[in-house]
């Protein structure tokens, strides 16, 4: 009899019960704390189920609330009726109606007769916590909390503030270092008794009693007065998520269990039979010992956490999606945006989507519709081509486009005539190409048949739309990838960023290139740009575009396919 738990209990009596039983049957005496919030008939009921396992005591009953005295108190207690009635114990356990062994009791009672003198309870400074939730860490040692946080919580709030607006500070007892950690402990009678038999006991319950979450600091503080040997680390299996709330093992968390090597996990969700079955079966034991380890499962509690906070990349989830910047990923894909290659090269579409083996999609940002690839009225994932539901919410609309067609590159066409809300959504995501031919929009422009004046006032009005987009595209925030050329840069030499453009977005294609798109016929460009500058407008994007045909390629001026050389 060198082990004795003591279990705190307020729900899910019937668990608690088998759990308390299988250790005292098993030769480790049980202390219940039942809470007083439970009916006097539970109560009734719970020790009437256990009356004939002998080595099971109950103690005082207290109002146990989180975050209160309550549960220390309730803790002394009971370690007060189990150090009393079962001299024979030499290390005290302490668990929660939640609990469950997870590993045979004689293991248990052999690796701590192995540690006769060791203490085992988290115990750090407050100056290395890095797990409290709330942002009080010392506060919680030196301001007053007489308000239930659960219950009161704006009374709980606001008497912080009064107390930090007016620097009021409690003394911490000259003798003690706070410490916080886990409530879930295992400490020797003999610290335990010093514990609850020092002579200072009174002042100190006085002083924690209006401490912050004193289950998780009283015994923490005081272990450190008294053990010859702490060993900061719980045998309990205990985890919590990013908000500090404990994770709940259910039925398929079996395998999980056993490779933690633990002696007892918490939280059990009350439905997990087969938990219950499994490890409280005379078979448990066919494991092979070996130290308790939680950190073996680490990783995959972390990758619960991440998916739980970030989600999966490009798709949005309730928790995160009123908040802007909490994405995991803008979008779900990688895809490719040009600017400028529609109004260059006749069929552009068509012929990317052969060469790159790609779906190619019109203008998706069109005023009037949205330009899926084939003239599509309704795309994957039911997304209309209607302009009305798509500016409703233009993130959602290219985020959802990318998550429906993951597995199949999307391109399409973008410009300064198009809706520019998307600028900034595409210039921030780390899944965009961007390939932009600087003042492309003028072409169509240049073989329109309007008044030369209106054509002035639409250009000028075109470039500074696409001047202010460009603005965005080289900002220091600017995470997508992009190449931006002069449409006069362009024109002189495009197979090689057409090349480029091609390997990036089928890089195992490894195609060269013999032969360009059909670019539109560009004779009198120059001096039609010549002309906007005699009217007073200053066409500054297409870069130094001469105004004599005869310095252009001829097959430019022709219109033909720019043949490579």
């Amino acid at each position: 009899m060198s082990v004795g738990f003591i279990m705190l209990c307020h729900t899910a009596l019937d668990r608690a019960a088998q759990v308390a039983r299988h250790w005292a049957t098993n030769g480790c005496p049980v202390v219940i704390h039942l809470d007083r919030k439970v009916t006097r008939k539970a109560f009734v009921r719970l020790q009437r189920d256990l009356a004939d396992v002998p080595d099971i005591r109950f103690s005082e009953r207290f109002d146990c609330e989180w975050g209160t005295w309550g549960l220390v108190a309730a803790t002394q207690g009971a370690a007060t009726v189990l150090l009393s009635d079962f001299p024979n114990v030499r290390h005290v356990y302490l668990a929660s109606g939640s609990c469950l062994p997870l590993r045979p009791v004689k293991e248990l009672v052999a690796y701590l007769d192995e540690r006769p003198r060791t203490d085992f309870i988290e115990s750090v400074t407050t100056e290395d916590v890095g797990w409290t939730i709330g942002g009080l860490n010392i506060e919680r040692f030196t301001l007053r909390f007489p308000f239930s946080w659960r219950k009161q919580r704006r009374l709980f709030d606001g008497y912080v503030r009064l107390q930090r607006r007016f620097h009021f500070r409690r003394k911490i007892p000259a003798a003690l270092v706070p410490h916080l950690g886990s409530q879930w402990w295992c400490l020797t009678r003999q610290t335990l008794s010093a514990i609850l038999e020092d002579p200072e006991r009174e002042a100190y319950d006085r002083y924690f009693k209006r401490v912050w979450i004193p289950d998780e600091s009283y015994f923490q503080t005081l272990v450190r007065q008294y053990s010859q040997h702490v060993e900061s680390r719980s045998l309990t299996l205990s985890k919590f998520d990013f908000q500090g709330k404990p994770h709940i093992f259910y039925d398929d968390h079996l395998q999980l269990l056993r490779r933690s090597d633990c002696f007892v996990a918490r939280k059990i969700w009350p439905q997990a039979g087969k938990l219950y079955r499994t490890f409280l079966s005379p078979e448990a034991g066919s494991q092979v010992p070996a130290e308790p380890n939680p950190g073996k499962i680490d990783r995959l509690f972390s990758k619960a956490v991440e998916r739980r906070t970030k989600g999966r990349a490009g798709l949005y989830m309730q928790s995160r999606f009123p908040n802007q910047d909490w994405e995991n990923g803008v979008t779900a894909a990688p895809y490719s945006v040009f600017e400028g290659f529609s109004e260059l090269f006749e069929n552009f579409d068509s012929w990317l989507a052969k060469v790159a083996g790609t779906r190619v999609h019109g203008h998706l940002f069109a005023e009037d519709r949205v330009e899926f690839a084939g003239g599509e009225a309704v795309y994957n994932g039911a997304l209309p081509a209607g302009a009305a539901q798509r500016d409703y919410n233009p993130r959602s609309f290219l985020s959802n486009l990318i998550w429906n067609t993951r597995g199949e590159r999307q391109c399409f066409q973008f410009g300064p005539g198009d809706s520019q809300a998307p600028s900034w959504l595409i210039a921030r995501d780390a899944n965009a190409q961007v390939s932009v031919v600087s003042g492309a929009w003028a072409v169509p422009l240049f073989h329109s048949n309007r008044n030369f004046s209106d054509i002035r006032r639409e250009a000028a009005r075109l470039q500074k739309i696409e001047s202010e987009h460009l603005e965005v595209l080289r900002s220091p925030w600017t995470k997508a990838r992009v190449r931006i050329w002069t449409l006069a840069d362009f024109v002189q030499n495009p197979m090689e960023p057409l090349q480029t453009i091609v390997d990036e977005i089928s890089p195992r294609a490894l195609r060269r290139l013999t032969e360009a798109p059909l670019m539109i016929d560009l004779t009198g460009f120059g001096q039609f740009l010549q002309n906007l500058r005699n009217q007073g407008m200053q066409p500054v994007l297409m870069g130094d575009f001469p105004a004599g045909n005869d310095q252009m390629p001829s097959a430019i001026r022709r219109g033909r396919p720019y043949l490579v050389k």
